[in-house]
This record gives structure tokens, C-alpha cells and sequence, in this order.
């Protein structure tokens, strides 16, 4: 068992942690519960929590449809819908119980519902638990722009059982492990040299457990995203563009394939930059080629790719603004890039995977 404090809350990892949930609920003295989750949280996971605490007996379920798609404004205004129908008042918690699309999702339901809402991250995927449950961005899409409507709340606390990890699909394991590997790229030279070298998933809970504590200490020292933060974004202005184009296609990937391929593309612009050398941008090409096996972007998505890159929330003043790296675990935020530079970056990343 291990526990990490964070902003105003702790994040409580290993086998313990539902007797850890359980007693922060006996500390608190809210006035109702409701539980959000989607139809593999609930069929999988919501036994357990609802066994290993009898306060939350009478807990209200609300169920998503799991996918990105429910990230949208729509969803969020039934589950508003419900909570007033419900009588959910100040002093009630919403507990989220699933994956990165729950987290961000009731999230932002409860921080914006009668001006905020406590709330708590149950993460069940290994996406969730390395990186969406912790550091308190909510967030929805909306059109074909991601998480462009959002906030920034910090969830009461975060309880991290990785025994819900044993249903998760290798596909969803390798969506969970992208963001691992970008948080070592851009803070741990060492951590980065050892998931190059890893072989095999004997150690999931160590490399979720060192990810979280690296996530954990830039967000301590620049919770709004106003510097150091920014870093935790490398491969997202790319990879979040991809993943919005290709949404509701035969084509669609999840949110970390999409962010591999935002990776290779952004390496290739640090190479471009100067921030990498030729060494180091084939080093970390090839290691990611090699883990997750990305596949090439038909060039019919570039114009649209290029598009949403436009629209990115870390962009200012017109210009397209980009996390870059200086080398392995060090970086530059804010680069201005162009489109041409992007669909360069898109050619580049064909080529390396063709």
C-alpha cells in the first residue's frame, strides 16, 4: 500500500485501497452518493466497491455508455438532469468509478454542479490510473474538438485498486502504457531507459505507481497549467487531433494510440527544432514503433488534422503552440509550429510505419 499526497488530497494505490475508501467516507458527513459508470465498470468493477462499503448500500448508479462519445455536453446535461431530480444537493459526493472518459466526465459534472460538488476518482483502466484520475483536469468535447470545455477541481481523493486491471484487454493496457512512456520521455531519462528495456507486464503496478508520482510532482507545482504543467501535453497536440478525426470512423483509435503516433509526429519536430539529435529521435521512434505498433494515417485525415491542430487549447496568439523535447526527460513548452510543419511531421510519421 502506498499513499501520495497531492493538492489538498491523497492518492491511495494497492490492494487496500477500498478499506482506505471506505474509511474516508465514515471521516466525511455527505448527505448522498451517486456513482458514475459505464456498462464494463458496472458489470465488472461496482461489486466490489458496493461490497467493501455498506455507506454506500443506497448509493444511486448512473450508468454511461462507455467511448469517448460520451464525453460530450449532452451526457453531462442527463446526468445534471438526474442529480436535480434526485435531490443531489451540496454536501453529496459523486464517486467515479471507471476510466479516463468517467473521470473526465464526472469531473466536470460536479465541478460546475450548484458551483461544485465534491468528488472522488475510482480509476479502473490503466489510462485512468497513470494519468486521467490524478491532477484535477475535467473535461468534455465538444463538435470534434477535445476536452475544449473543462475545469480545473481536484477530486477529493483518488483510490487506486489495481486488481481492477485483471479485466482490462491487452489493447486497453497498451492505451493505459502510452502515457506512461510520454511521462517518462518528458521527466525520467531512467524511467524511460527502463520501460525501453521491458519485456513483459510483471511489473504494471510499479510503473503506474513511479508515472503517478512523476504526474503528481509537476502538478503540485503548477496545478493550473500555467508553465511546467503544459509538459504533460507532449504528443497531444497532434495526438488529440488525430483521435477527434478519426472519432466514429472504421479507422478509430483510443485516446493512447492516438497519442503515440502524437509522440512519433512531435519527436520528429524536436528533431526538426533542434531540441533531439538524429540519434535520439531514432531511439525513441523505434522504441515506440516497436511497443505499440502504430499504424499509418491514410493522407485523406491530413487537412482535417491540421485543422483541429488550429483549434488546440494550448494554442495562443493564432499560432499552434507544442510541447517539444530537448532529449529524453527534458523539454520545451509553448514552440510555435506551423500546419506545413505538421503535415511534415504526419509524412514523417507514415514513413517510419509503412
Amino acid at each position: 500500500m502506498k499513499t501520495l499526497k497531492s493538492i489538498g488530497y491523497s492518492i491511495e494505490l494497492g490492494s487496500d485501497s477500498l478499506r482506505q475508501l471506505n474509511q474516508f467516507l465514515k471521516n466525511e458527513n455527505y448527505s448522498s452518493y451517486f456513482i458514475i459508470c459505464d456498462e464494463n465498470t458496472l458489470n465488472h468493477c461496482l461489486p466490489a466497491l458496493l461490497s467493501s462499503s455498506m455507506i454506500l448500500k443506497d448509493a444511486e448508479v448512473i450508468e454511461i455508455e462507455s467511448g469517448e462519445a460520451s464525453k460530450d455536453l449532452e451526457i453531462a446535461s442527463h446526468i445534471w438532469q438526474t442529480l436535480i431530480e434526485l435531490k443531489a444537493d451540496k454536501q453529496s459526493l459523486i464517486i467515479n468509478l471507471g476510466g479516463g472518459v468517467v473521470s473526465d466526465l464526472g469531473g466536470f459534472v460536479a465541478s460546475v454542479y450548484k458551483r461544485g460538488i465534491d468528488f472522488i476518482n475510482i480509476p479502473t483502466s490503466l489510462l485512468s490510473m497513470a494519468d486521467a484520475s490524478v491532477g484535477g483536469k475535467t473535461g468534455i468535447d465538444f463538435g470534434a474538438v477535445k476536452n475544449v470545455i473543462g475545469t480545473i477541481k481536484q477530486p477529493k481523493g483518488v483510490f487506486i485498486n489495481f486488481d481492477f486491471l485483471k479485466s482490462l484487454p491487452e489493447r486497453h493496457v497498451n492505451n493505459g502504457l502510452a502515457e506512461v512512456y510520454k511521462m517518462a520521455l518528458i521527466s525520467d531519462a531512467q524511467f524511460w531507459k527502463k520501460l525501453s528495456d521491458r519485456t513483459n507486464d510483471d511489473d504494471l503496478e510499479y510503473v503506474i505507481t513511479k508515472s503517478i508520482t512523476l504526474k503528481n510532482t509537476i502538478v503540485k507545482k503548477d496545478p493550473l497549467e500555467k508553465n511546467i504543467r503544459k509538459a504533460l501535453n507532449f504528443g497531444h497536440t497532434v495526438g488529440h487531433a488525430i483521435e477527434s478525426v478519426l472519432l466514429g470512423t472504421k479507422n478509430e483509435l483510443l485516446h493512447g494510440e492516438a497519442i503515440v503516433i502524437g509522440m512519433m509526429a512531435e519527436a520528429w519536430l524536436s528533431y526538426q527544432k533542434k531540441g533531439l539529435t538524429k540519434t535520439e529521435l531514432n531511439y525513441i521512434v523505434s522504441v515506440l514503433k516497436t511497443k505499440f505498433n502504430p499504424q499509418a494515417i491514410h493522407t485523406s485525415y491530413t487537412n482535417a488534422i491540421v485543422d483541429l491542430s488550429l483549434n488546440d487549447k494550448k494554442n495562443s496568439k493564432n499560432e499552434i503552440r507544442c510541447v517539444l523535447l530537448n532529449g529524453v526527460g527534458d523539454y520545451k513548452i509553448d514552440v510555435a509550429i506551423t500546419p506545413v510543419q505538421i503535415k511534415k511531421a504526419l509524412e514523417y510519421y507514415n514513413s517510419v510505419v509503412e
